[in-house]
């Protein structure tokens, strides 16, 4: 429990941002203010805050009169948002195979070598963040500010699902080597390599962390279970 005179509402919002990425607190599940602020040995203000930055962010949703409610998981959905982001992530390949300099994609190229991986795993939402920053980056490199925006808009609808694909040290090593193979196929201005890849790395990804998504599901739906 945090004590009260450490707590504010920036604690708060991390520790349920936590909990609700670990499925601590399950998709769909009621919360109120009295019971987090009981949780958490605070008042309801920085409850309050905390819940309608997360409410902001997409991770609850505030129902007036019913209380705030953890966001639903829908792989079904979640799907449509990766197929959504091929298709955005092809297209930037297209742009960027075109319009970003030699200079800009060295620069990532050296970024994202081999020789970089972290001796240690990184905190996931650091590794997710430096992902999605790759994504980002070619999006930036091909011109086209909308569709950087709509690109971003996917991420951001997948990000709770997302995170879970860098929960196995492994797929940190796999995923800087895959960058680093789509960069040098934009180098040499191969782009129907560097598609090849993209689509393959995105797949996996995607794969990958709705297979963790539906075990933890089934996890916490057993343990609701059984309590």
């Amino acid at each position: 429990m945090v004590t009260r005179a450490a707590a504010s509402p920036r604690d708060i919002y991390r520790q349920l941002k936590d909990m609700i990425l670990g499925f601590t607190l399950y998709p769909g599940e009621r919360v109120t203010e009295n019971e987090l602020a009981t949780r958490f040995g605070v008042s309801r203000t920085p409850v309050r805050e905390a819940l309608q930055r997360l409410a902001a962010e997409g991770y609850v949703t505030i129902r007036p009169k019913q209380g705030c409610f953890i966001r639903e998981i829908d792989i079904e959905v979640i799907n449509d948002y990766y197929e959504v982001r091929i298709a955005l992530e092809m297209q930037v390949l297209e742009l960027a195979c075109v319009s970003m300099s030699d200079a800009r994609l060295r620069k990532l190229v050296t970024a994202w070598a081999p020789a970089q991986v972290p001796d240690k795993p990184p905190p996931v939402e650091t590794m997710v963040t430096r992902d999605e920053g790759f994504h980002m980056a070619l999006a930036g490199g091909s011109g086209n500010a909308v569709l950087a925006s709509y690109l971003k808009d996917v991420n951001d609808h997948i990000h709770i699902v997302r995170r879970l694909d860098f929960t196995h040290y492994e797929r940190v090593d796999q995923t800087y080597a895959e960058h680093h193979a789509i960069l040098q196929h934009l180098l040499d201005r191969d782009l129907k390599g560097a598609r090849s890849l993209m689509l393959r790395h995105i797949r996996k990804s995607a794969d990958v962390a709705k297979a963790i998504t539906l075990t933890q599901l089934a996890q916490q739906r057993i343990r609701a279970r059984v309590n």
